[in-house]
């Protein structure tokens, strides 16, 4: 191969350097002004369950409107729909986003907020059975702690088998297509969240994030206003939005009434529970991936379970799924390395008194296994931190008992005052 005079090879390399020296400042340049891509947060979530046997709820040629709460806002959101439960594909005919007109009360929307939903450029949407689906992203500016109104046409027949079976909020139902109404005319009153498990929002770069609330009834809101959003994480989403320096975390509510750490439903043969317990959920343990790990810009989580790993054996389980100490801190345990896997921080919470509840939980026997769990979760240092929800709303008087105050009626769950007292108990340092 010929060779260049040394001259030209000295200029010929001058300009291949200066040549590359411009590429990479262009795109140096380019990197610098280009917007990051947004980091999507958890505004909205809930934990989707199975149906009993004996459920026979219906939908064909139906709208339902569902109502959802914010927790952090955002200028465009996508909708997270779920047919994880299902034998059958779900077939959405239309599905519709909007803001709230009357604080979540009724059907109707905000004039000039309605958007439609799509999903993979299309207005209709055919979910397998046992998959969720994640919507197009929909321009709609929301704000933290405002409710949306999603609406979902259900056009052909479509049993219910995917759903929250107690969300503390009404939702509405109407026949035929009506995702584009401002209004339903007599609405059947929903009392279930279905197929519906997420809103996610585009949040600031780089310091958006999700904190999860896991956990049981106390965490799902039971027994708290319906349609108010007085459960414990609304109060700490609240709180949040008070700090200038935690406003850009979202909260999502993972709790499931009647759900257990370590086992599945599974009520005695003729037992009456066999008719609800479904609702109660996969344990913690086998949805702790798909509910929390999952949960888009998932930061922190905060476990708070085991009241029912005490109190269901004998009562509406197996007495063979009686539990110890020793059980309940191998499965949180779990929960822990799994969550460290996936660079989540996770924050354990004391188990709540419960002394002359109306279940028939207590007994001196779950009382001692609740204190050794509680005396673990607070000095063990195996979680990155702890929630003393016990300490927040015990009596001092009677520690084993709830205050009367946070009492709700039934001396096991937290009134609305009570899980106001919870959401103030959280340590914001947590989080920062």
């Amino acid at each position: 191969m010929p060779q260049l005079p040394p001259r030209r090879r000295d200029r010929l390399g001058t300009r291949v350097a200066a040549l590359l020296t411009g590429l990479l400042l262009a795109v140096g340049a380019q990197t610098a002004t280009a917007a990051p891509a947004p980091t999507w947060i958890g505004t909205w979530g809930t934990s989707s369950t199975s149906v009993p046997a004996s459920a026979n709820t219906v939908f064909q040629d139906q709208t339902l409107r569902q109502i959802v709460h914010t927790s952090v806002g955002g200028s465009t959101l996508r909708v997270r729909l779920s047919n994880e439960f299902g034998s059958q594909p779900l077939v959405v005919g239309e599905a519709h986003v909007a803001r709230s007109a009357s604080e979540g009360s009724d059907a109707r929307v905000e004039p000039g907020s309605d958007r439609r939903i799509t999903f993979g450029g299309k207005p209709t949407a055919t979910v397998p059975a046992g998959a969720p689906l994640l919507s197009d992203p929909v321009a709609l500016p929301v704000r933290p702690g405002a409710d949306l109104v999603i609406s979902l046409y259900l056009p052909e027949r479509t049993p219910a088998t995917t759903v929250h079976g107690s969300p503390f909020q009404d939702g509405f139902l109407t026949s035929g297509n009506a995702t584009g109404s401002t209004d339903f005319d007599s609405p059947t009153v929903l009392p279930q969240w279905y197929f519906l498990s997420g809103v996610r929002v585009a949040g600031e770069p780089r310091r958006g994030g999700t904190v999860v609330a896991f956990g049981d009834s106390i965490t799902d809101g039971a027994i708290t206003t319906p349609g108010a959003n007085r459960r414990w994480p609304d109060f700490l989403a609240r709180r949040f939005q008070a700090d200038r320096g935690l406003r850009h975390l979202g909260v999502v509510n993972s709790g499931i009434g009647g759900n257990r750490l370590l086992h599945d439903p599974n009520p005695p043969e003729g037992s009456p529970a066999q008719d609800y317990a479904a609702y109660f959920g996969q344990s913690a343990l086998r949805r702790f991936d798909r509910d929390v790990l999952l949960q888009p810009g998932v930061r922190h989580v905060v476990v708070l379970i085991g009241v029912n790993d005490l109190g269901h054996p004998g009562n509406i389980a197996p007495i063979s799924e009686k539990v110890t100490a020793h059980d309940l801190i191998a499965g949180y345990r779990q929960l822990i390395a799994r969550a460290h896997e996936r660079g989540v921080e996770i924050h354990g919470a004391t188990i709540t008194p419960f002394r002359g509840d109306t279940l028939g939980f207590y007994n001196p026997d779950n009382e001692a296994v609740r204190q050794q769990v509680n005396h673990w979760i607070r000095t063990s240092g195996e979680y990155d931190g702890y929630v003393d929800f016990d300490a927040a709303v015990r009596d001092p008087r009677q520690p084993d008992r709830l205050l009367p105050a946070y009492d709700s009626g039934d001396h096991l769950h937290p009134n609305d005052a009570g899980m106001e007292a919870m959401a103030n108990s959280v340590p914001l340092r947590l989080f920062r």
